[in-house]
């Protein structure tokens, strides 16, 4: 049974803050609220969790996660920034964005798109994200929570906990958030590439 906190959205209690992170560590796998909708999230290194919230959503090997940091410096240990690529994520970040970048050694190899190394980085603008990202210490592995036979991220906390109390170790509710997901930008070439308009504004993508 998932254990079920309610963190206020604005000024997250750092205790539960830090009891959200032991279960991160101890390989839990947790539902929280971001800047664009809730999400799955476990540790970075973790093998086995990531085969739990692969198997909720029903996803395969093939599906690429994102890899949720705190900020820029996170950003550099994962993915490789040149001057073209910071001045427009220090310009959008944080925000509700995923960020196509090339991968660093850093990103397990289970984690990178298998041909073209890239991986999904994401930086959102939400205390209770920020606030676990910088008590682990670390980027959360994620998913946009999006249920199988769903169309729709779940917005709402509650409806989250009837979904999931089996098959999570624990539920932040931060509030209902939106259900409109990240715009999705490839900025692993040359050329950028918007991969889809969700909530972030496109204009200087362009």
């Amino acid at each position: 049974m998932a254990q079920y906190f309610y963190i206020h959205p604005d000024n997250p209690q750092a205790r539960l803050i830090q009891q959200a992170v032991n279960i991160v560590r101890e390989g839990g796998v947790i539902a929280y609220p971001t800047d664009s909708a809730y999400a799955l999230g476990c540790q970075l290194d973790d093998k086995a969790a990531l085969e739990r919230l692969r198997q909720i959503r029903q996803l395969d090997d093939r599906h690429n996660m994102t890899l949720v940091c705190r900020d820029l410096s996170d950003i550099a240990t994962y993915a490789r920034v040149d001057n073209r690529v910071y001045r427009l994520l220090k310009a959008h970040t944080p925000g509700p964005y995923t960020f196509i970048l090339q991968a660093t050694s850093e990103v397990p190899r289970r984690l990178h798109h298998p041909k073209r190394k890239t991986v999904g980085i994401r930086v959102p603008a939400n205390p209770i994200c920020q606030a676990l990202i910088g008590a682990l210490g670390g980027p959360l592995v994620s998913t946009t929570l999006i249920l199988p036979k769903q169309d729709e991220p779940i917005s709402d906390p509650e409806a989250l906990r009837d979904a999931l109390e089996k098959r999570v170790d624990l539920i932040i509710d931060g509030g209902n958030t939106g259900v409109q997901p990240t715009s999705v930008i490839d900025l692993s070439t040359e050329d950028t590439v918007i991969l889809r308009e969700g909530a972030g504004g496109l204009t200087a993508f362009r």
